[in-house]
């Protein structure tokens, strides 16, 4: 007898496979939604990773909307695959400062080796902090 996983279970195993470069950052995934094609990862990320003034450095930025996007596209396919990028663009509309941040990423298409996918960053101030849209590709398990 097999016995599904609660979401919560899902959520906590997740987490337990996410990379360095997210952890470091204090990165956990806190929700997804398979049938939207969404999730939200929070951070906290310490001055370690800023600049002047305070700002956590755009390549960090960069991070943490890539890891949304990317487990968008765990979430929907109910697993992890391959998935490098092959263009990315970030917008910086707000600074991030050290601390908590939320990062949503959503799954625009999903095709048999493409995905398209879109990220926002919301600064711990809850404002719009940076967006991203990716293109990468799928690595499907054989």
């Amino acid at each position: 007898m097999t016995t599904e996983l609660t979401k919560a279970d899902q959520i906590a195993h997740i987490n337990t496979l996410l990379p360095p470069c997210v952890t470091v950052l204090g990165g956990e995934l806190t929700d997804f939604d398979r049938d939207q094609s969404t999730c939200e990862m929070r951070f906290e990320v310490t001055e370690q990773f800023c600049h002047s003034g305070n700002v956590v450095q755009g390549g960090n930025v960069t991070v943490m909307l890539d890891a949304a996007m990317a487990h968008a596209v765990f979430a929907t396919l109910g697993g992890f695959v391959g998935l490098p990028s092959l263009e990315i663009k970030v917008s910086f509309l707000a600074p991030t400062l050290a601390g908590p941040a939320t990062a949503h990423g959503r799954v625009v298409k999903l095709g048999r080796s493409i995905a398209f996918l879109e990220g926002s960053l919301f600064n711990s101030e809850g404002e719009l902090a940076a967006t991203a849209t990716s293109t990468a590709k799928v690595i499907r398990s054989k």
